[in-house]
């Protein structure tokens, strides 16, 4: 077989991605609008409500964190994936060597897994309308409700594994398909709402009632919607489908996931269950089921929204997770490791924990991943004025860089303790986590790390 017939078929996971492989806007448009107007958002936007967040933080800072994450995206990931054109996992793999980054794919893919299995989760709750029967989780639940509940995530998982599997061009076109209808299904649940309340006085009704106790502060929403994707942006897991853009510019993409669906959309999602709160007696720290509030605002075309939300967000996470996971293994074929991060994210998504607490869980996951991106920024930009070497484990030929396990693991290590004694806000921990990894990499480079020539 030529070498032309074997990259026409590749997902060049070893090598730059080639001129003739590169795409064009639409691609990351459509697969950013698709990825983030996601099943999820029918979870977080009721969860801001849950937590008591006020009107001035959801309409303000969402406004700010989204636009933050949007250039966080454009001048960092976008910026050093068109310069290197290599997945996260082989760039890692030049930097701390192969033996670690099979330590850091495992933490990666199984992250990824745990959140593609929430989107699975969410996109479960479209069947409980057509089986009345069938017990559906609220916030506070944590295991399977039942035999019917376990077969319908693993009919969902499974069909949302199915498209990961077959590659990048796949998963960006399923994401042009989808993203302009599910929108619209959002803003119609919204419209659909605001009638019944007979209202349209958005700031009223996002009004917490008075002696709700307030969860989340607008500095909160600024954070949680600037970090929610922290690992995919700071911690440049994005690498990995920027790569095949031709122009940094592709970053903005970005602003279509951003704006209409960490914005529009978790906004429209609050008014869900604002109304089932008001007009229905619903404990809003308990929450009610997706399902069941876009089956009740618009029917039938809702649920298939919430299942096809969910297969625009799980496909590409799942094909991140297929890619940490042949890191471990590079020998294994692409599509052999999607289905085993498929069949993770299913079993992940049988548990509904992960999707009841996504205000905390995507915090933990950025915290703990963003920091290797802190590594890979001061590689690109940074390592030649500070007069360390780049990629040093492919210079020096060693498998396990202790310099970058070091870096990454100390801080994360005290964010997570920070976390879960001092009672510390998630999203807050991803950002000085990250600046922490890259300044305590550059001084341990420079005092224990390999002395190279400076390339």
């Amino acid at each position: 077989m030529s070498n032309e017939t074997e990259n026409s078929s590749s997902e060049f996971e070893r090598e730059r991605v080639p001129e003739n492989a590169l795409k064009g806007p639409a691609a990351f448009w459509g697969m950013y609008a698709g990825e983030h107007t996601a099943g999820t958002e029918f979870m977080i936007g009721p969860q801001f409500v849950a937590w008591g967040a006020t009107a001035n933080s959801l309409i303000f800072g969402l406004l700010l964190g989204n636009l933050l994450a949007v250039l966080t995206w454009r001048f960092l990931t976008a910026t050093i994936a068109t310069q290197q054109r290599l997945t996260l996992y082989y760039k890692m793999e030049k930097v701390a060597g192969k033996h670690l980054v099979k330590i850091y794919n495992l933490a990666n893919g199984i992250l990824f897994c745990f959140l593609a299995g929430s989107m699975i989760t969410v996109s479960a709750t479209a069947v409980g309308p057509f089986f009345p029967a069938m017990k559906m989780p609220t916030f506070d639940s944590t295991m399977p409700t039942g035999l019917g509940w376990i077969f319908a995530c693993i009919c969902i998982g499974m069909a949302m594994t199915i498209v990961a599997m077959k590659g990048y061009s796949v998963v960006a076109k399923v994401g042009n398909y989808a993203a302009p209808w599910m929108l619209l299904i959002f803003v119609a649940c919204a419209f659909v709402t605001l009638g019944r309340l007979e209202t349209f006085d958005l700031w009223e009704l996002l009004t917490p009632p008075a002696g709700t106790t307030e969860k989340i502060s607008f500095w909160g929403i600024v954070f949680f919607s600037w970090f929610c994707n922290a690992a995919m942006h700071l911690g440049m897991a994005d690498l990995s489908v920027l790569r095949f853009a031709k122009s940094p510019n592709a970053g903005f993409a970005s602003a279509a996931g951003m704006f209409l669906g960490h914005y529009i959309a978790w906004i429209c999602a609050a008014l869900l269950l604002v109304y089932w709160v008001r007009n229905h007696g619903v404990d809003p720290s308990r929450g009610k089921d997706p399902g069941t509030m876009v089956n009740d605002a618009v029917g039938w075309a809702g649920l298939i929204c919430i299942i096809i939300a969910g297969w625009t967000t799980a496909n590409p996470t799942i094909y991140r997770a297929g890619l940490a996971f042949q890191g471990i293994m590079p020998t294994m074929p692409r599509n052999v490791s999607t289905l085993i991060a498929g069949i993770v994210c299913t079993a992940a998504g049988i548990f509904p924990a992960f999707a009841m607490n996504l205000l905390s869980f995507v915090g933990i996951y950025g915290t703990i991943l963003a920091p290797i991106g802190a590594i890979i920024i001061v590689d690109h930009f940074l390592a030649k004025a500070v007069g360390i070497p780049t990629d040093p484990a492919e210079k020096t030929g060693t498998t396990f860089n202790f310099v970058v396990l070091l870096a990454w693991l100390i801080p994360v290590g005290i964010a997570i303790y920070l976390y879960r004694y001092q009672d510390v806000f998630a999203s807050y921990l991803p950002l000085p986590t990250a600046i922490a990894c890259g300044l305590l990499y550059i001084l341990l480079s420079k005092t224990i790390g390999p002395k190279l020539k400076l390339s």
